[in-house]
């Protein structure tokens, strides 16, 4: 077998294709819809990940996440024990600045009444209303954390935490629909009730979850206590030394276990997560979306090769006398084969290309659908589009092939 005898069989897998164009097309739409399939889910997926991970790391790649149950990306319910976990203190957070010498900095956020049950938060100025925004209490030192870029304005001081003040720092979206003119600095708002006044406002963070505005409501942490009695989660932003990640996350283990009181043989009833770790914990996920989605694009290949390989065995049938032929002027069984095999392949494959179009332009409809989602067709997929469909084309093709090599010439040509 030489290439001479490769580029004639496909030549003549091409001319039958040509022949019998509409039935190849409906042959081949199973293939077609398996990988198209394929390449939209993983240029979706591949989007998503980029786009998730990136406003996860946005955090630090030495940032430690403290709250009282694990939360960001799980696959699993909130446990009994979880729901009755005590929340974390503010002296946790002392305590962990005081004995932690692997931390570099520790940053307290108090969450909104109702943060945890989903409760909407308004703010308002004069006739616009903003609803869902995001309510926090901070220190002075959550802006040197590097999760506020100030666009006008300043952050507040420690001293205006300590007062009490009524002041606020907004987020860009709430800037642009509070304050359309521009002029923010200096007007009253009201938030939830409660009014105060806007000293800064920040730009939005450059990895934000696709679609999600920037309505955040930063008021000192102090503040958020005097006017919210009942605002006690506490969530603890730990900054880790350069190269002491482990060694941090080992003493804030140690003292949080001291401080709650966790005996020796029980588990923590806290969680510490690292961006890292989040960005794992999401992937879990996407992997299991994405083998859901092979599973049932598999279904389309299946069906596509099951059409394939009839169709084959009619062409089989229909070209009794011609394989007759080829075979009493010196047709070895091999060339048989690879003349069917080959134009199995050629039609998948093809079906495969027109898959890969269809994938692309279902990622491009999302890209114009949601904007803010980068969806990219990554090679892997369609590499791997191209070969799933070539090879249904192989696995099918074999049974017709191997069934027109086995015909007896003699009988062949007496085919009517």
């Amino acid at each position: 077998m030489n290439w001479l005898a490769v580029v004639n069989a496909m030549s003549l897998a091409l001319q039958t294709i040509r022949e019998h164009k509409l039935r190849a097309v409906l042959t081949v739409l199973g293939v077609v819809m398996g990988t198209g399939t394929i390449i939209g889910v993983g240029s979706i997926l591949t989007g998503l990940d980029s786009t998730i991970a990136n406003a996860i790391e946005s955090f630090g790649p030495n940032t430690i996440m403290v709250f009282k149950f694990r939360f960001g990306f799980r696959s699993n319910q909130l446990s009994g024990e979880e729901r009755t976990r005590k929340p974390l203190t503010y002296q946790n957070a002392m305590d962990i600045q005081g004995h932690c010498d692997a931390c570099q900095g520790v940053s307290t956020i108090l969450l909104s009444p109702g943060a945890l049950t989903g409760a909407i938060i308004d703010a308002k100025y004069k006739g616009n209303v903003i609803y869902g925004v995001n309510m926090s209490g901070v220190g002075a030192e959550y802006a040197r954390g590097g999760q506020v870029d100030i666009h006008l304005g300043r952050f507040f001081t420690e001293e205006e935490n300590r007062r009490r003040a009524p002041v606020v720092v907004i987020g860009a979206d709430l800037e642009h629909g509070l304050f359309p003119d521009g002029h923010p600095i200096g007007k009253q708002i009201l938030v939830n009730g409660q009014e105060y006044e806007v000293i800064g406002s920040m730009n939005k963070p450059p990895a934000s979850l696709f679609g999600q505005p920037d309505n955040r409501v930063l008021v000192p942490y102090w503040t958020m206590q005097k006017d919210y009695p009942g605002a006690h989660e506490n969530f603890l932003s730990v900054t880790a030394k350069p190269g002491l990640m482990a060694r941090a996350e080992d003493q804030i283990r140690v003292i949080l276990r001291i401080d709650r009181r966790v005996p020796y043989r029980k588990e923590d009833n806290f969680a510490i997560s690292t961006a890292e770790q989040m960005v794992s914990d999401f992937r879990q996920i996407t992997s299991m979306v994405a083998l859901s989605m092979v599973v049932l694009s598999s279904v389309g290949l299946l069906v596509g090769g099951i059409g394939v390989m009839n169709i084959m065995l009619v062409s089989v049938t229909e070209r009794t006398k011609e394989i007759g032929i080829r075979k009493a002027i010196g047709a070895r069984k091999s060339d048989i084969i690879l003349q069917f095999l080959l134009e199995a392949v050629v039609l998948t494959g093809l079906g495969g290309i027109a898959g890969i179009t269809f994938g692309w332009l279902v990622s491009l409809v999302s890209r114009l659908v949601f904007p803010s989602l980068p969806t990219t067709v990554p090679l892997w997929a369609a590499a791997l589009g191209l070969i799933v469909s070539a090879g249904t084309g192989l696995f099918f093709g074999i049974w017709p092939a191997m069934k027109a090599a086995r015909l007896d010439p003699v009988e062949a040509l007496r085919y009517e």
